[in-house]
């Protein structure tokens, strides 16, 4: 059985940092890759970062610079760090990989920049 279990997010002030968590099982974690996305209020689901099975990362330009993917493949994790958060960054985020990198989903967790 696939599943893709969260941690982290919560709230946070405007320019504070989250780490969000992610544990892979069911399928063979370290030859694929793994993003994340995120939902917000009233947008389509929008991907954020993704990172190959060796480590080479993409990021979107609305986080490039601020946010970084990391993966430990002994682990089956993969994380997100988040620094300088905006109340923009408020939404459900989601882990995704496997065959493809929308295959499977963790259970989301919500994020709030807020002061």
């Amino acid at each position: 059985q696939v599943q893709l279990v969260q941690s982290g997010g919560g709230l946070v002030q405007p320019g504070g940092s989250l780490r969000l968590s992610c544990v892979a099982s069911g399928f063979r974690f370290s030859v694929y890759a793994m993003g994340w996305y995120r939902q917000t209020p009233g947008k389509q689901r929008e991907w954020l970062a993704s990172i190959g099975p060796g480590g080479s990362t993409n990021y979107a330009t609305s986080v490039k610079g601020r946010f970084t993917i990391s993966r430990d493949n002994a682990k089956n994790m993969v994380y997100l760090q988040m620094n300088s958060l905006k109340p923009d960054d408020t939404g459900v985020y989601y882990c995704t990989g496997g065959a493809s990198l929308r295959a499977y989903w963790g259970q989301g967790t919500q994020v709030t920049v807020s002061s």
